[in-house]
């Protein structure tokens, strides 16, 4: 299965890219859907952004956090975004995995991990292939500005506090060019898909590859069936499979 990482610029139209793959059927994995879901009372991260901003982030029914209000407090502040970061990165990470493993078990060729800051939380590292969404510096701007209703040096720090568009148009294996309409854009996401999908038997190898490690099991020395050398060929395979092979 091929693990595709998808991100762009606030306001250059990743979100749009999403819908065109799961328009293909795509399964897409939406890093802030788990960030809100981690956020709900009850959850890990939840309970230690409470402990650590205290009550000002919760919203009027003392029950769910204030996103907007969190949001305010750490943009200017490296140190609480930082802490923020500590207590919700992780468990992203983890649940990303987790459904990246249910959409290999069910026999999918590709799926899309959609994170917003994917070079800056490295998860560009758990992926085969980057696409970064990107359009012209003017767009983002007036985009942001009608999206966010936000004044334009509001927006101009909104923009500066993310990494360049060009360092991650630099890091990205593809770049979907969003300045033009949404049809232009889902062609070049038809593109992706024609040139990027692996191969029927590919996919129906790469799930034979779990089958085939257990039925080699009985066949191996005892010398070789150490906790170790299991875990090491599983991570191999696991691997492999992330990166589309």
């Amino acid at each position: 299965m091929l693990v595709i990482g998808l991100t762009g610029g606030i306001a250059t139209g990743k979100s749009t890219a999403s819908k065109a793959f799961r328009a293909q059927g795509v399964p897409v994995i939406d890093a802030d859907a788990i960030a809100h879901e981690l956020m709900e009372p009850g959850q890990v991260s939840y309970r230690l952004v409470v402990e650590h901003f205290g009550t000002q982030v919760l919203s009027e029914d003392k029950q769910t956090i204030d996103r907007a209000q969190l949001g305010r407090l750490i943009f200017n502040d490296a140190k609480q975004r930082q802490a923020l970061n500590s207590f919700t990165h992780p468990y992203i990470r983890r649940r990303i995995l987790w459904r990246v493993f249910q959409c290999y078990v069910r026999g999918h060729a590709v799926c899309v991990v959609d994170v917003p800051l994917l070079f800056e939380a490295g998860l560009d590292r758990m992926c085969a292939r980057t696409l970064v969404v990107a359009c012209t510096d003017q767009q983002q701007i007036a985009r942001l500005m009608e999206r966010n209703g936000l004044s334009r040096p509001e927006a101009d720090a909104r923009v500066a506090a993310q990494m360049p568009m060009s360092e991650k148009m630099r890091r990205a294996t593809r770049v979907l060019d969003n300045s033009a309409s949404v049809a232009e854009l889902n062609e070049q996401v038809h593109a992706v898909l024609r040139d990027w999908t692996p191969s029927v038997l590919r996919t129906f190898g790469a799930l034979l590859a779990p089958v085939g490690l257990v039925v080699s099991l009985p066949l191996m020395p005892k010398s070789m069936l150490g906790f170790g050398t299991l875990c090491a060929a599983c991570a191999t395979w696991i691997a492999a499979t992330m990166a589309g092979l």
